[in-house]
């Protein structure tokens, strides 16, 4: 599959309540790779085999949540193509210049009716993952530490209004609905996954009253072996666990919520098929929902739908 657009999620900007105790956690617990710091007080970390300088940033707040979730694009024309699909399609957009982002070129920011913020973006410094590009080895020195994910993977989002989300993502950013879940009525999308790759997800929103809310943001281990070792490290370190270790249905990862000491939730996961884009959407009744999100115990749980930042 050509990717010639969008190519993947680049990083999400996350705030906390106690940023020392945020770093504590995302670099020894979660097992990032902390890998600067600028005169903001932003705090940035990357995945152990991500290439570039950051997928997650943190910075204090006194409200935990998600500042933007951004994805990077094949290359500077593209960035202005996007942002010139964007405008025509009556969306305002802002250029973030380069350097305000820690090694990251150029931005273009844009709201979605849900009251996210997303970013596009075409350069970001690469600083490898440790094996280098000859003959390299499997894992690196950073891939035991902590849960040590491969790679930030996706984030779900809960605001109003998807269905005008769904429209841009899919009609001007190039994106796929992979799977989607109806309203109790039947009649709407409660739920949506969204692909611009080969994967399962790159992108999903659920349909929210309140405008810009975090459900998780999601980091991808590659095996289920690796999610239930990340369990034992959140029971070591008296990590609250929301849902899991269990197994989906929508998208069928295996999966592990749980929240950082500020309230995000976040997600450790594995797994999922290999959509292409001519596949056809993968629908679920809300009666089914529980089934989607908990496969084992087909348990649609509260706090999946009620606890967001």
């Amino acid at each position: 599959m050509a990717m010639t657009g969008v190519l993947r999620p680049g990083h999400a900007q996350v705030r906390v309540l106690d940023l020392e105790k945020s770093i504590t956690f995302y670099r020894d617990v979660l097992g990032l790779v902390e890998t600067g710091r600028d005169k903001q007080g932003r705090v940035y970390f990357k995945c152990w085999d991500e290439r570039d300088h950051h997928s997650y940033i943190i910075r204090q707040d006194d409200r935990a949540g998600i500042d933007f979730f951004a994805f990077k694009v094949l290359d500077s024309a593209t960035l202005d193509r996007l942002e010139s699909d964007l405008k025509a399609y009556g969306l305002a957009t802002e250029r973030v210049p380069a350097g305000d982002l820690m090694e990251t070129g150029e931005r273009v920011r844009f709201e979605l009716p849900s009251g996210h913020l997303i970013e596009l973006y075409a350069e970001k410094t690469a600083v490898g993952n440790g094996l280098g590009l000859t003959n390299p080895g499997p894992w690196s020195k950073d891939a035991e530490h902590g849960i040590a994910p491969v790679r930030l993977d996706h984030s779900l989002l809960y605001g109003p209004n998807i269905e005008g989300v769904r429209k841009i993502f899919m009609e001007v950013l190039g994106f796929f609905l992979v799977e989607r879940v109806l309203t109790p009525e039947g009649d709407a999308n409660a739920a949506i996954w969204l692909s611009c790759s080969h994967k399962v997800h790159d992108i999903a929103f659920a349909e929210y009253p309140e405008p810009g809310r975090l459900h998780h943001c999601s980091f991808l281990l590659d095996s289920w072996e690796k999610v239930q070792r990340a369990g034992d490290i959140m029971s070591m370190n008296a990590v609250s666990v929301d849902i899991g270790p269990t197994r989906h249905g929508i998208t069928r990862g295996s999966t592990i919520y749980a929240w950082d000491p500020s309230g995000n939730r976040f997600e450790t996961f594995m797994g999922g098929y290999q959509p292409y884009p001519d596949y056809e959407t993968i629908t679920w009744t809300f009666d089914n929902f529980g089934q989607g999100l908990d496969y084992p115990q087909r348990k649609l749980h509260e706090t999946f739908l009620t606890v967001v930042t």
